[in-house]
């Protein structure tokens, strides 16, 4: 039986929502301590704080990447290469109003129809896409 294992991320805020600001840390693999505040969120502040957004976008693309090489491998079409990136899109008013999951894979051998059908299969299949559920992820597929 598989073990399960628990990773663990802390943010401590100082201030209101508007003006105030924090800090998140990847408490398990203590491999960053991350500046985050709400303009970062809802005015694309850009680089030198991140986002409760890019964060999510960060573990569905690292998730998908791994499901969609390993459904790859299962099918006798092990990947060379596989780039995922995920555009996570949040509206102050309504939240994440969706994801747009992209995917470039050099994988040798295979027919871009089993390809198509393996990265949709890896997009529902992911756990971190299944605990988006409640968020329309879209996937672009490419066979490089």
């Amino acid at each position: 039986m598989p073990r399960t294992i628990t990773s663990t991320a802390n943010t401590t805020w100082q201030g209101d929502l508007l003006s105030g600001s924090g800090t998140t840390s990847l408490e398990t693999s203590q491999l960053a301590s991350l500046p985050v505040h709400w303009k970062a969120r809802s005015e694309e502040s850009g680089q030198g704080t991140t986002s409760p957004e890019e964060l999510i976008g960060a573990a569905l693309a690292t998730c998908y990447s791994m499901a969609f090489s390993n459904g790859l491998a299962e099918n006798d079409t092990p990947p060379t290469q596989v780039d995922s990136s995920a555009a996570v899109s949040f509206n102050a008013a309504e939240g994440i109003t969706g994801i747009e999951l992209t995917v470039s894979a050099t994988v040798p051998g295979i027919e871009d129809a089993d390809f198509q059908r393996l990265a949709e299969d890896a997009k529902a299949n992911c756990p971190v896409s299944k605990a988006l559920s409640g968020v329309d992820i879209t996937l672009n597929a490419t066979l490089s």
